[in-house]
């Protein structure tokens, strides 16, 4: 009885997505959200990538919105949002110069889950969208997460280093 009681609320509650029409619907259930979290239940399905890609590009051409954060290593991402043109402090030494190497950084497993045509893709059209925006309409491509920790740390020196060597050296001394 549980059981049909679950797949009749899903029956009721769930939505097709993948129309045009299906994503101008879940674009008026989310109004004027100034967050929208996108979760998954597994790592790896096309569809995922190819719906999560699409939503993404929806709610920064149509309501404005100007960051991804995924779950990724911090400076894996940081060389992403430096290729899109996010970054404009970004020396031109540290850019990559594609978007296929701009996601080099992700090393660990599973590779697949960013190192795949359709993020390449999104990579690709982010970076065209910032070329045509304005300063204050680019968007960023920014990881959550710190499980690299020792890259982490070094991005934060490298970076200190370059624009408060006195914050660099503090830093480098806090992480011994």
């Amino acid at each position: 009885m549980a059981d049909k009681m679950i797949i009749d609320a899903l029956k009721h509650e769930a939505q097709i997505i993948g129309t045009e029409e299906n994503y101008d619907a879940l674009l008026e259930q989310i109004g004027d959200a100034s967050i929208v979290l996108l979760g998954e239940a597994t790592h790896g399905t096309e569809e995922f990538y190819r719906i999560r890609a699409k939503i993404s590009e929806k709610l920064i051409t149509e309501r404005g919105f100007d960051a991804i954060a995924v779950e990724a290593d911090w400076p894996d991402a940081l060389r992403i949002n430096r290729y899109i043109g996010a970054t404009p402090s970004a020396v031109a030494a540290e850019l990559d110069s594609s978007a296929e190497e701009s996601l080099e950084g992700f090393k660990r497993f599973p590779l697949w889950m960013w190192r795949n045509t359709i993020v390449v893709d999104l990579i690709n059209r982010l970076r065209f969208h910032n070329e045509h925006a304005g300063p204050g309409d680019k968007v960023g491509f920014f990881g959550l997460d710190l499980y690299s920790l020792r890259s982490s740390m070094e991005a934060v020196v490298h970076y200190l280093s370059r624009v408060d060597p006195d914050a660099a050296k503090q830093a480098r001394a806090r992480y011994s």
